[in-house]
């Protein structure tokens, strides 16, 4: 194992069956003008993320720019938000390597770190290889390695691999993997899911807020939003509007921030989310080379639909 800075974590709290639904924040890792890990930038943001309620966080995932981090600074960036986690909250953990040994590896060094719950890509490298069979078999032999539960992670724009749903739904029977955060976006495949794995004590999140509510009427418990680093409480006033089965009030939220999302996510991605994270009020920093910063054209459009979202106001003419 690496010989990675001690962090304590606690006996978990969760002895019983540990229900995800809620609204989670992939919190992004602000940096330095030299790159460096700003964790003090990171603190502060924690300590704003915490006045909304959240259900945790999600820590080195895909805007957490995680493959672009030591493994030592992926472990020390969970230890940092686990400092400032507020008792109740959950603490998920991207954990996913390319190989399945190291994934197992990191998976420790992000328990003992004090996560919760890893999160786990398929690996996509060798791409061809990848079949039904041996994305199933990896996240079995993570999970039964792993001392917490294993959550599924499907994110096709970035690894070019959809998890079969064939594979979610063996997935589901195993005793410690609890979901599946979906980031494809594809509806019916996110209802199928859902469909063929209840009662199996597992849970299905959102990937985006651009399809949350939809995500929800289908049976999702909750979102994991990159548009909830910078707009977390309309983000979780979403849910508690579904939830209170005001659903015209959710839709139109839904709809009032689908520009906004997009523009954070699939238009610009982790650059256009850290700026807009400075908009509003949160460190956002650089990111880390090989991401370029946007150019004007896309600073002032990425502007715009902050505006029309109602996120930021209308600039004085």
């Amino acid at each position: 194992m690496l010989a990675l800075g001690s962090c304590e974590h606690a006996d978990s709290e969760f002895a019983m069956p540990l229900s995800l639904a809620g609204v989670y924040p992939p919190v992004a890792t602000p940096f330095k003008d030299n790159e460096d890990v700003d964790y003090e930038h990171l603190h502060q943001n924690m300590l704003k993320w915490n006045q909304i309620p959240f259900r945790g966080y999600v820590v080195q995932g895909s805007n957490g720019e995680y493959c672009s981090l030591s493994a030592e600074e992926r472990v020390e960036v969970v230890c940092a938000v686990k400092r400032d986690l507020p008792a109740g909250k959950i603490l998920i953990a991207g954990s996913s390597c390319e190989g399945t040994r190291q994934t197992i590896e990191m998976t420790a060094n992000m328990v003992n770190a004090g996560a919760d719950v890893v999160l786990v890509l398929p690996p996509s490298y060798f791409k061809s290889s990848m079949t039904a069979a041996a994305m199933q078999k990896h996240f079995v032999a993570v999970a039964d390695a792993s001392p917490v539960p294993v959550l599924l992670y499907n994110m096709p724009a970035n690894t070019g691999l959809d998890i079969p749903v064939e594979v979610c739904v063996s997935c589901a029977g195993h005793p410690n993997i609890i979901g599946l955060k979906d980031s494809g976006g594809d509806i019916t495949r996110i209802a199928s899911i859902i469909s063929q794995t209840r009662g199996k004590g597992f849970e299905v999140l959102a990937g985006s807020a651009g399809f949350m509510y939809p995500g929800l009427c289908c049976g999702a418990v909750g979102g994991v939003c990159a548009l909830a680093n910078m707009a977390g409480a309309e983000c979780c006033e979403m849910v508690e509007l579904f939830n209170a089965g005001k659903h015209a009030e959710a839709r139109g939220l839904s709809e009032r921030l689908i520009g906004a999302n997009a523009a954070v996510t699939r238009k610009f991605g982790v650059p256009a989310l850290k700026l807009a994270m400075e908009w509003r009020g949160y460190h956002g920093g650089r990111t880390r080379a090989p991401l370029l910063s946007l150019t004007d054209a896309q600073v002032n459009e990425l502007r715009r639909d902050m505006e029309n979202s109602g996120l930021l106001p209308h600039a004085k003419l």
